[in-house]
C-alpha cells in the first residue's frame, strides 16, 4: 500500500505543478518570436458586418456607458447592427434601452417579460438577427457583457483577424479596474492577468486558445450553435463547438476592454462556484476533445481540466500524506504538518494584517488559491445535483 499511496501523492503533485507552473512556462517558451496572425484586414478594406448580441439584466448603473462604447466605435456605422435583450429587468434598464432604440436605426431592443438567462437571450437574439442577416463567413457576431466597456477601436482589432478564413473566434483583452490592495480584488486581478498571458501564448503557439474570457469576443457567425438553456458557461461551450468544427481561436491584446472587479468575497465565491459547475458541464459535453496527442486536447487538459480537478488532487495529496505518515515515513510527518499550516495560517494571519493595516500579498494569494479550489469542489457537487437553469443574480461590482 505504501507504493500505491506514494504514486497517488506524486501523480497528484505533478498534475498540480503541470497546470499551474510547467504548462504556462512551456507555452511562453514556445510562443517566443511567434505572431498571432498575419492575415488581417486593413482599415481601408471592405470590412465585415458586425452584429452585436448582448443580454442585460438590471444594468441601469452601467448600461448608458456601455451603449455609448458600442456606438462610438471607430468602425463603419453602416456595418454595425446592435441587438440587445433585457432579461425582465426591474430597474431603469428597459427605459434606457428604449430611448437608444428610438434614437438609432441600427439599434434593436427586445424586452423579455420572463427571465431567460444569458444563454436564452442570446439564442433568441441570434434568431431575430438571422431574419435580417443570413449567417455567413463574412458576418461576425460580437458577444459582450453589459458590464464591459470597450475602447473605441475594439471592433476593428477583433474583426481584422477574420480575413484569415481559418479563424473562427477572437477574444478581447480584459483590463480590470477598481483594484484594492486589501481585499480579494488584488488576487483576482493577478490570476486573471496570468490567464491573459497564457491565452496569448496559446494563440501564438497553435491559434487554439482554450476559451475566451467571455466579456467581449467576436465569432464568425457560421460557427454559432445554440447553447443549451441550462449551460452556465456559454462562452466556453461556444469555443469548444468551434474546435469541434476545426476552427481556430486567438486573442488580441489591442482589443482593450474594461471591467470593474468584485470586492465581496462571498459574492465572488458564489460566482466561482457557479462557473465551476458550468466547467463540469462542459467537461462532459466535450469529452471527445480530450485527446492528449492533439494540440487542442493537450492544451485543454493542461490549461483547464487539470485545474478543474485541482481540489481532488489536493485531497489526494492530503490523504496520501496521512497514510504515508502512519507508515512511519519520516518526511511525510512534515509534509502533513505543512499542509495543515497551508490551509489554516493564511486566513488567520490575514485578519491580523487587516487589524494592523499591513500588506500581506503572499498570504492573500494563498488564501485566494485555497478558496478558488474550494469553490471548484463546491461547484462539482452543484453539478452532480443537476442544473436546470442558467438564470442567476450577477455579482455586484464597484
Amino acid at each position: 500500500m505504501i507504493a500505491v499511496w506514494t504514486v497517488v501523492f506524486i501523480m497528484s503533485l505533478v498534475a498540480l505543478m503541470h497546470t499551474y507552473l510547467v504548462y504556462p512556462i512551456l507555452m511562453r517558451f514556445l510562443a517566443k518570436g511567434k505572431s498571432i496572425n498575419d492575415i488581417i484586414y486593413k482599415r481601408s478594406d471592405d470590412l465585415p458586418v458586425i452584429v452585436v448580441l448582448m443580454a442585460a439584466y438590471n444594468e441601469e448603473k452601467v448600461i448608458s456607458q456601455k451603449l455609448d462604447s458600442l456606438l462610438n466605435q471607430d468602425y463603419p456605422t453602416d456595418k454595425i447592427f446592435i441587438y440587445i435583450g433585457s432579461d425582465n429587468s426591474t430597474d431603469q434598464t428597459n427605459d434606457i434601452l428604449s430611448s437608444y432604440a428610438k434614437k438609432y436605426d441600427h439599434f434593436y431592443f427586445t424586452s423579455f417579460t420572463t427571465r431567460q438567462g444569458k444563454t436564452g437571450i442570446i439564442n433568441k437574439l441570434v434568431d431575430v438577427a438571422s431574419t435580417t442577416h443570413t449567417p455567413s463567413t463574412d458576418l461576425i457576431f460580437l458577444m459582450t457583457d453589459a458590464s464591459v466597456i470597450l475602447e473605441k477601436d475594439v471592433f476593428y482589432h477583433l474583426v481584422k483577424h477574420f480575413k484569415n478564413k481559418g479563424i473562427a473566434l477572437v477574444d478581447a483583452h480584459m483590463n480590470y479596474s477598481g483594484i484594492r490592495e486589501n481585499d480579494i480584488s488584488t488576487s483576482e486581478s493577478t490570476y486573471l492577468n496570468m490567464e491573459v498571458i497564457l491565452k496569448q501564448s496559446e494563440s501564438k503557439v497553435s491559434k487554439k486558445m482554450i476559451g475566451p474570457f467571455g466579456g467581449c469576443y467576436a465569432l464568425r457567425s457560421t460557427y454559432y450553435e445554440a447553447v443549451p438553456s441550462n449551460r452556465l458557461v456559454d462562452d466556453f461551450y461556444i469555443a469548444m463547438k468551434v474546435f469541434e468544427k476545426r476552427g481556430l481561436i486567438i486573442n488580441d491584446l489591442d482589443a482593450l476592454c474594461h471591467e470593474t472587479v468584485s470586492h465581496d468575497m462571498a459574492s465572488e465565491y458564489r460566482r466561482k462556484k457557479r462557473i465551476s459547475a458550468g466547467n463540469f458541464q462542459n467537461l462532459m459535453d466535450f469529452i471527445s476533445l480530450l485527446n492528449p496527442v492533439s494540440w487542442v486536447g493537450f492544451s485543454y487538459i493542461s490549461h483547464k481540466v487539470l485545474r478543474w480537478k485541482g481540489p481532488f488532487f489536493l485531497i489526494a495529496i492530503m490523504v496520501a500524506s496521512i497514510f504515508l505518515m502512519r507508515a512511519d515515513i519520516f518526511l511525510f510527518k512534515y509534509i502533513f504538518i505543512g499542509q495543515i499550516l497551508w490551509y489554516t495560517v493564511p486566513p488567520i494571519m490575514l485578519q491580523v494584517c487587516t487589524l494592523f493595516k499591513l500588506e500581506c500579498k503572499l498570504l492573500r494569494s494563498v488564501t485566494y488559491f485555497n478558496l478558488m479550489n474550494l469553490a471548484l469542489l463546491h461547484g462539482f457537487f452543484k453539478y452532480l445535483g443537476g442544473i436546470k437553469t442558467a438564470i442567476w443574480q450577477p455579482v455586484e461590482r464597484s
